[in-house]
């Protein structure tokens, strides 16, 4: 199975020149807590609800600051055909929860969540992979 079988498609995203404000109304409308942030379609950061709080608003910074003062960028990606198997390893090393899926011209296709993993149904890979990522 590929990560193209499991994957949301098109997901929201958000501009760097986005606000702080805008950028969590979106994330609150939508119940998610992280975001994407894409330039002329191509994925150059993310941004969590945790990286507003405590990088934006925990330094003083308003409402009307733009998200790419507080993303993270080059996220952690894959291609469409990489193999479930080897996203959790990638996910697991890298300790993190999702990962985007992007094209060869590092157009934002997809992200894939340890959720989505869960719901093929191998909850005890899902498992192992969450108890990988929580470890410090």
């Amino acid at each position: 199975m590929q990560v193209s079988d499991i994957m949301t498609a098109d997901p929201d995203t958000c501009l760097p020149t986005d606000s702080l404000q805008s950028v969590a109304n979106k994330m609150a409308d939508g119940d998610f807590g992280s975001m994407p942030v894409v330039e002329d379609g191509r994925l150059i950061g993310v941004v969590t609800d945790r990286d507003i709080t405590v990088r934006g608003v925990s330094q003083g910074m308003g409402p009307e600051t733009e998200i790419s003062e507080v993303m993270t960028p080059d996220p952690v990606c894959v291609s469409p055909d990489t193999d479930i198997d080897e996203a959790i390893e990638i996910m697991q090393e890298e300790q993190i929860r999702r990962l985007f899926v992007t094209d060869d011209d590092d157009q934002l296709v997809g992200v894939v969540a340890l959720g989505d993993i869960a719901l093929e149904g191998d909850d005890d890979l899902s498992g192992e992979t969450l108890e990988e990522i929580s470890e410090d």
